[in-house]
């Protein structure tokens, strides 16, 4: 034993205790079974590791501060199941180990499905998991899972539809119960104390008093939960009819007074805006155009814009985008930066390039990892309150800034008593209330936010979620790229770059991605949003190592997740599918990792004419055809995708005598809205790897030793030229559709 370090048993655990520290003392579980030897010196292992970090997220504690209980989940490396870490719940993470026991026990299964940034999660473990009788109860008749929603999305996919299916509707937390097989047999999403302790003892009477109805529910319930998310056959490329009826659905959905689809809750919908920006592109429709600028402005304007540090919340409680769930995450910010960029470069409007700046420098100052990557999101609550820390009262204000800046701030963003910030009434017009120059007000806007930021940091802030996703960060590589390369930005370009290197190098293991910078299996959208991302960072800084990089991930995508009807699943093949292996298609808070697949083919077959892959692409968009033709605005991100796949995609290419002189050339392919394009530049000499992987660029030159752009479609080239006005016009030739 080493000198200094002794073993202590306290049951039921045993802990380490060195330089003189005392030994934490834990209660044993309310009803639980004893834990083997083993797993007792792991968690004592864990919680003396746990020792001198972030107070343990429970009211069972000890005068000294430490926790009375743990259970398994300090084992675990997501934040969310580690806030349960010490809880009374004698929780198992989705293993199957927990259904084992289940099964040898004649148990049923409690799951419990959440994540760490959602509000109602958080009230449920205050009511019922932190409650020592309903633990009690717990840890006598169930089994208890807890699974992170965003580690394991298959789990919360497959239980959701079966919640779905049960009640017409879903949510978090989502409380299921499952027989030992791992079927559902009753679900439901929050439940206050008493009602869930009267349904686990209900449930568990049921279990025990009638089996074979409750096996014979569950089977039931599976088959219409499986049937309700499976893929519709189909073996017919779509034509241009799926997009216009797409674009009439959404049209029917519009909200012509304040933006958006539906009534409250409301979305942000990024891949509905993405749709409508193309569509608009392809057909010159005015109202496809103006659905994405109302959208914006509102959103823009609305107190789900985070007006003092950035960024958007998760959704807005009301229709006029006023009252928002504070929760924010990365993945709806780096596609609504994406959006707002697409949406300048096809307007102009300087306003969406200061929101993509906006949310960007968020990301980067608040959400950054220090050795790269970005966090998942931050939590809803703070402070014990939902949104205490967004809210601000005049005097709030007042005591942030000098009479003049706060003034300003108070009229234009409505300040009266308890606010969300949100803009109160146009610039011009609130300048006039105030008697001073537009400008001068927006001068003072600007000036006010970092004295508000640094007021509103000595409050309590949200808890962030560490998790570093792969799929998000991907979206994130995305936006930053993107961003870098049309405004010109190296700081977003080195952001991207430092990313990617941390999916690459950290992430990746044996050449296959994991879920989390922490581990896990991969799904389809990891792979399918970091090959975007990579696409999008060798469109930015034409490093070919990123298009070697896209290529050697799209093929392992190919070779693990490939159905061979068409398409792709969302779990690898060998690895675990709960209830079904599924077929992802219909866009949530992601665009299908269908979607975003198949673009990624389109876009690789153009960059190396590789016709294989496009040809998997139409394998794809046959297969996914019956949703596309029947609710094609529930698969918005498959029909923009249908959408490149119907147009004639422009392959530019510009060839500069030396590197740099192609800058005019470039800046014009950058700021036109073509979603439909790859983009290379070369010297008139391009290397011999460029040229084997990307041969539109062979045989080019620059002509009369200038800079010279081709525009090129389906390998056929318009005329080169050097004259930045003539490649705008032959930009802005369209296919219609």
């Amino acid at each position: 034993m080493t000198r200094g370090v002794r073993v202590v048993a306290v049951a039921p655990l045993v802990f380490l205790a060195c330089c003189g520290r005392p030994p934490p003392t834990v209660d044993p579980l309310p009803g639980a079974s004893p834990w083997d030897p083993a797993l007792r010196a792991r968690i004592a292992s864990a919680l003396a590791a746990e020792r001198g970090g972030m107070p343990p997220r429970t009211r069972h504690l000890r005068p000294d501060g430490s926790p009375r209980y743990t259970n398994r989940l300090v084992l675990e490396s997501s934040p969310y199941l580690r806030q349960h870490a010490h809880n009374p719940v004698d929780w198992y993470p989705w293993s199957d180990e927990a259904f084992a026991r289940a099964a040898a026990e004649g148990r049923p299964v409690l799951l419990s499905v959440g994540y760490a940034t959602c509000h109602w999660c958080h009230v449920m473990e205050e009511e019922s998991f932190e409650d020592e009788e309903v633990a009690e109860y717990l840890n006598r008749n169930y089994v208890a899972i807890k699974v992170d929603r965003e580690v394991r999305p298959d789990v919360d996919d497959a239980y959701m539809a079966v919640v779905q299916t049960l009640t017409g509707g879903g949510g978090w937390p989502m409380t299921v119960w499952l027989t030992p097989t791992r079927e559902a047999f009753a679900g439901t999403t929050y439940l206050p104390r008493t009602g869930f302790l009267n349904a686990l003892r209900q449930m568990r009477q049921a279990f025990d008093a009638e089996p074979l109805r409750v096996a014979a529910q569950a089977s039931e319930l599976t088959h219409r939960a499986v049937l309700a998310t499976a893929v519709p056959p189909g073996d017919t490329l779509p034509d241009a009819g799926v997009l216009h009826a797409a674009f009439r659905a959404l049209d029917g959905a519009f909200d012509a007074a304040n933006g958006g689809f539906g009534r409250a809750p409301k979305f942000p919908e990024p891949a509905v805006l993405d749709f409508l920006l193309r569509y608009h592109r392809r057909t010159g429709s005015p109202r496809a155009l103006a659905m994405v600028v109302q959208t914006l402005e509102h959103m823009a304007d609305g107190g789900i814009h985070d007006h003092v540090g950035g960024g958007f919340h998760r959704y807005a409680t009301d229709a006029a985008w006023r009252v928002p769930h504070f929760e924010k995450t990365l993945a709806d910010n780096a596609q609504l930066a994406a959006v707002y960029l697409a949406a300048w470069q096809a307007t102009k409007r300087d306003d969406f390039v200061a929101v993509v700046r906006d949310v960007l420098d968020w990301l980067g100052r608040d959400m950054a990892a220090a050795d790269g990557g970005f966090y998942s999101a931050t939590d809803a609550d703070s402070g014990g309150e939902e949104g205490a820390f967004f809210v601000w009262t005049p005097a709030d204000v007042r005591d942030a800034l000098d009479a003049e800046h706060a003034a300003a701030v108070i009229a234009y963003y409505g300040v009266r008593g308890r606010t969300i910030l949100h803009v109160d009434a146009p610039l011009t017009a609130t300048a006039t209330t105030l008697g001073i120059d537009p400008v001068r007000l927006r001068q003072l806007l600007d000036e006010s936010r970092p004295a508000l930021r640094a007021a509103r940091a000595r409050r309590t802030p949200p808890d962030i979620d560490t998790k570093i996703v792969t799929a998000w960060n991907g979206l994130a590589i995305s936006a930053f790229a993107r961003a870098g390369a049309v405004l010109g930005d190296p700081g977003y370009l080195e952001r991207a770059t430092r990313t990617a290197g941390l999916v690459l190098e950290r992430i990746r293991v044996d050449g296959r991605l994991r879920r989390t910078a922490a581990g896990g299996e991969p799904f389809l959208d990891d792979y399918a949003c970091v090959v975007a991302g990579l696409l999008d960072l060798y469109e930015a800084t034409f490093d070919i190592r990123w298009l070697e990089e896209a290529i050697a991930l799209e093929d392992v995508l190919e070779r693990d997740f490939r159905d061979a009807e068409g398409g792709f699943f969302q779990s690898a093949a060998g690895s675990e599918a709960p209830l079904a292996r599924r077929k992802p298609d219909i866009d949530g808070a992601l665009p299908s990792g269908n979607a975003v697949a198949t673009e990624n083919l389109l876009r690789l077959a153009e960059l190396t004419a590789d016709g294989r892959r496009r040809d998997e692409a139409d394998r794809a968009l046959r297969a996914l055809s019956a949703r596309l033709v029947r609710t094609p605005a529930a698969v918005p991100a498959l029909a923009a995708a249908l959408e490149f796949r119907l147009d004639r995609a422009k392959e530019i290419v510009i060839v500069e005598p030396e590197a740099g002189t192609g800058g005019r050339l470039l800046a014009t392919v950058r700021g036109t809205y073509v979603p439909n394009h790859v983009l290379a530049v070369v010297t008139e000499t391009p290397g011999a790897t460029l040229a084997r992987r990307v041969p539109l660029v062979a045989d080019k030159t620059a002509v009369e030793g200038r800079a010279t752009a081709y525009v090129c479609e389906h390998g056929v080239c318009r005329r080169p030229t050097s004259d930045a006005a003539v490649l705008a016009g032959q930009l802005a030739i369209v296919e219609p559709l």
